[in-house]
């Protein structure tokens, strides 16, 4: 089974340069189930708690060694970017249709079949780097994967957005590819400093490449004050590349910051209390910012800044706050691809964006509205994964903090602020006196596949699957997990 696994991550590169080749329903078809395979694969291994390396290459020093990183940490982000990844390339075939069909009538481009071809290599070629960047065992070679991340995204924006898309497109490239560079300067100070860059071989981070690192992260992420880019970027994106870019690409830096923690973590606990006030000023004003945006896309652009705020509070926050740090990822990328692709499905139908304009959807396409429904749950963390992602961050409040009342009260605001932005929102599309429109018809492909995200947004709140990440979230954290839930929830028995 361990074979089966390792090679099954690296089906989704071999078919990458075989869909251009392919017409467009086939090239649907061969996409999405190319990630589902190493997805069943993925939560196969979570489910039995596999550890192990797989080599590839030595380089010697300073590089290190080239290898597999297969544990319960990067299964978790494994079977998410799959999941995500497989359904959003299913959600594609319908969007896409619509968006040439755009670009043809405004003479964008001559050709929907060529531009599909295009589309489809760029696409997988993005996710499988996401997915093989999570399992990579150096940082150097993790690196490699970001840059491909970065580069086909960057194209794919280029090529398909709205708007003045060559315009955002270059505004991302160069804010990602600033994290980019920062975050390489930091691989290559540690690289010399320690004459590996194999993640098993390190033993410790010194304060300039943890800085660097750091620093790089926070504009990928981003934080405030580095977030100017998402929202152009993610608003303007073609909208399967939106639903991959913000719930699966941006959150990856959170990967990187929790891979060099576990390798050295005296950079953060040195700064947690500037950490901490950070991010919880980057969800607050983020979360305050998703109420005054009237464009569908925009306002979850900046409901992504204020998740990401969660990941940097979580990092403080010990062994409870790491694996919350893990389960958030896992939930932002379900409820936010779900949310995107509602985005999508309404451009599609409709051709609308502006919210002012919508009102009373759920009369015109309630699958639509019932599965975004089940998205702004998960970002709430009500009765899906997200809860737990809460729980874990609060643990680690308890844990770390004590009962010191305002960083608790701070972390409850930050909750509190994204349920209120979240059902704030579905009144304000999806509910009240319908916009007269008449009720559309619509492939089940724009709905369909939010339903599965969903349905594992859901099972992952219920055994097994929620034994299976907690034990091997436990496992990875050397056994400290369990012990701070159980020492956390007899403290709070009357």
């Amino acid at each position: 089974m361990n074979v089966l696994i390792e090679l099954a991550i690296f089906i989704p590169l071999i078919v990458t340069f075989l869909l251009p080749a392919l017409r467009e329903k086939a090239a649907t078809a061969l996409s999405t189930t190319s990630f589902l395979i190493p997805m069943v694969l993925s939560l196969y291994s979570l489910l039995k708690l596999q550890s192990y390396n797989v080599s590839l290459f030595d380089f010697g020093p300073p590089i290190g060694e080239f290898y597999i990183l297969v544990d319960p940490v990067s299964n978790a982000f494994g079977f998410t970017i799959c999941l995500v990844s497989a359904m959003v390339a299913a959600y594609s075939l319908p969007y896409m249709r619509h968006r040439f069909v755009e670009m043809l009538h405004h003479k964008e481009i001559e050709n929907s079949e060529k531009e599909f071809k295009k589309y489809w290599f760029l696409y997988n070629f993005y996710a499988v780097s996401m997915l093989l960047l999570v399992y990579s065992g150096n940082f150097l070679l993790l690196y490699i994967f970001l840059e491909i991340s970065l580069l086909t995204s960057f194209l794919l924006i280029y090529l398909y957005g709205y708007g003045n898309r060559q315009w955002v497109g270059i505004l991302y490239f160069v804010w990602t590819h600033i994290a980019g560079v920062l975050a390489l300067l930091g691989f290559l100070i540690l690289a010399f400093e320690s004459q590996t860059l194999a993640i098993k071989d390190l033993r410790a981070v010194s304060f300039v490449a943890w800085l660097l690192i750091f620093l790089g992260m926070i504009v990928k992420l981003p934080g405030l004050g580095a977030h100017m880019w998402l929202p152009w970027a993610h608003a303007e994106a073609p909208t399967p590349v939106s639903a991959l870019l913000s719930p699966i690409m941006v959150g990856l830096a959170g990967y990187i910051l929790f891979r060099v923690y576990m390798i050295d973590s005296s950079f953060v606990l040195d700064f947690k209390n500037l950490i901490l006030a950070y991010g919880i000023a980057t969800s607050i004003y983020a979360g305050l910012s998703v109420l005054k945006q009237t464009d569908y896309k925009r306002l979850l652009a900046y409901s992504t800044v204020s998740q990401m705020g969660y990941m940097l509070i979580a990092l403080c926050l010990g062994a409870a706050g790491l694996a919350g740090l893990i389960v958030q990822y896992m939930s932002h990328a379900f409820g936010k691809s779900i949310l995107f692709m509602t985005a999508g499905a309404i451009i599609a139908t409709f051709n609308l964006r502006d919210i002012k304009k919508m009102g009373g959807m759920h009369e015109h396409i309630p699958t639509i509205a019932n599965a975004a429904l089940i998205g702004f749950m998960t970002l709430s963390g009500i009765l899906t994964i997200g809860m737990f992602g809460e729980f874990l961050i609060l643990a680690g409040v308890a844990k770390v903090y004590g009962f010191d009342l305002s960083v608790v009260l701070a972390v409850v605001v930050v909750f509190i602020i994204s349920g209120f932005y979240s059902f704030y929102t579905m009144k304000v599309i999806y509910y009240g006196r319908p916009a007269k429109y008449e009720k559309p018809k619509f492939s089940r492909l724009l709905d369909a596949p939010l339903y599965v995200i969903a349905f594992f947004s859901v099972i992952f709140i219920f055994p097994p699957l929620a034994t299976a990440l907690i034990n091997g979230l436990d496992f990875a954290l050397g056994g400290e997990l369990v012990k701070i839930i159980k020492e956390v929830l007899g403290g709070v028995r009357p």
